[in-house]
């Protein structure tokens, strides 16, 4: 079989583990998949796979990509606990840091990239002190990059939607220059108003067209009644499946099985998403309910080294393995689905197009010398390529020291 149009030729090669195959690239999309040595490509370049397994991209669905400093010296942890003291902290040194910033940025993605994330949804600082300095930053930094990897914002009110005057402003100013998504966050515990805030957030939505992703950290029964608030205004204004999500919500694993499964009920008919970011010493989100109920869910790397956490390295197998280890996850079938979840299933959290290694989707290829996609997660090993959108990066090129 002659392939007279193709690029590149990712050989012998095994997607999902599966038999031998070469993966025939035209420009930024997957053109085949064929038996190893079953097509020919005159003049394609040639990439040895050497047998190894690959997955489709790895899609970082909750990130913080403007505000990371990565590739400063060490920055000791300061100012108070808890989500104020650490706003406050925030607000007070970003500016040293040059937060947010075109280079903080790049960074921060070219790190994400060589641990083979190719797709990430990230939330960017949208406030009275940096107003869309930051969207126009992660724009930029996405483009130094020629557009490797694929990147939806989220314009995020970290200090509040309703207590700065003006926020509200900014968001629809951020939704109608082409923020994929508007954020909000603890409409009871930060702005005191949930109903306020979540009126405001879906009046935006309905205007323009965005999406919207809230951060959701408030506990127990009060983080439900958020969700059920939430769900209230998806089904009284017709929202598209996919276009709310909630992130973290530490609510839904805090409440009784009962009231968990109606939650999930409810989400699954509306098509309301989850984000978590895996979070250490803490229940994780239940993989058999949700995909029971039919709940869709993503795994993100939430800020990395920032001025709030000097944790955090870009990798997404390494929350995959957080998650599944912290949830208890053994078994193959539930190993997979949390491969899954960190790669095809979580490019809906991006873009609207298949994810996956088929003919028709972006070149998003990431090489691991793994047994199977669950010796590849348990073992968190390092990649040996990465191709995002037909381009190809060695990962040990890209590597780079955190203060370098």
């Amino acid at each position: 079989m002659l392939h007279d149009d193709v690029d590149l030729v990712l050989r012998n090669v095994r997607p999902w583990g599966g038999d031998p195959s070469d993966v025939l690239l035209t420009g930024d999309r997957i053109a085949a998949v064929v038996p190893t040595g079953a097509a020919a490509a005159d003049g394609a370049t040639v990439v040895d796979g050497y047998g190894h397994l690959a997955l489709p991209g790895l899609v970082n669905a909750h990130a913080h990509v403007d505000k990371s400093w990565w590739g400063r010296p060490w920055e000791s942890y300061g100012g108070e606990g808890g989500t104020q003291g650490r706003i406050a902290h925030e607000r007070a040194r970003r500016d040293a840091l040059g937060i947010p910033g075109v280079d903080v940025a790049t960074r921060v993605l070219r790190e994400g990239l060589r641990t083979g994330a190719t797709r990430v949804r990230t939330h960017v600082d949208v406030d009275l002190g940096v107003g869309l300095r930051g969207i126009h930053a992660v724009r930029a930094a996405a483009e130094s990059l020629d557009d490797a990897v694929e990147v939806a914002i989220v314009a995020f009110p970290q200090d509040g939607v309703l207590r700065r005057p003006g926020v509200l402003d900014l968001l629809r100013e951020a939704a109608l220059a082409g923020a994929e998504h508007i954020g909000g966050l603890d409409p009871s515990l930060i702005d005191r108003d949930p109903v306020g805030q979540l009126d405001g957030l879906f009046a935006i939505a309905a205007d323009t067209g965005c999406g919207i992703d809230l951060h959701l950290h408030e506990p127990a029964e009060l983080g439900a009644f958020a969700f059920d608030l939430v769900l209230d205004r998806v089904e009284r204004d017709g929202i598209a499946p996919g276009r709310v999500n909630i992130a973290h919500g530490f609510a839904i694993v805090d409440v009784d099985p009962v009231r968990r499964r109606d939650l999930l009920a409810r989400m699954a008919g509306l098509g309301v998403t989850m984000t978590t970011v895996a979070p250490v010493r803490m229940r994780q989100l239940p993989l058999r309910e949700f995909d029971d109920a039919g709940v869709r869910f993503g795994l993100g790397t939430d800020g990395i080294r920032d001025l709030w956490s000097p944790y955090g390295d870009g990798d997404l197998l390494g929350i995959a393995w957080q998650y599944a280890r912290a949830g208890g996850v053994v078994r193959d079938e539930d190993l997979l689905r949390v491969v899954e979840l960190a790669s095809r299933d979580g490019g809906a959290f991006v873009t609207d197009e298949v994810h996956d290694l088929v003919a028709g989707a972006r070149a998003d290829v990431v090489l691991v010398d793994a047994e199977n996609p669950m010796d590849a997660l348990v073992r968190r090993v390092p990649r040996s390529l990465v191709v995002a959108g037909g381009q190809v990066f060695d990962p040990v090129a890209l590597e780079q020291h955190p203060w370098e």
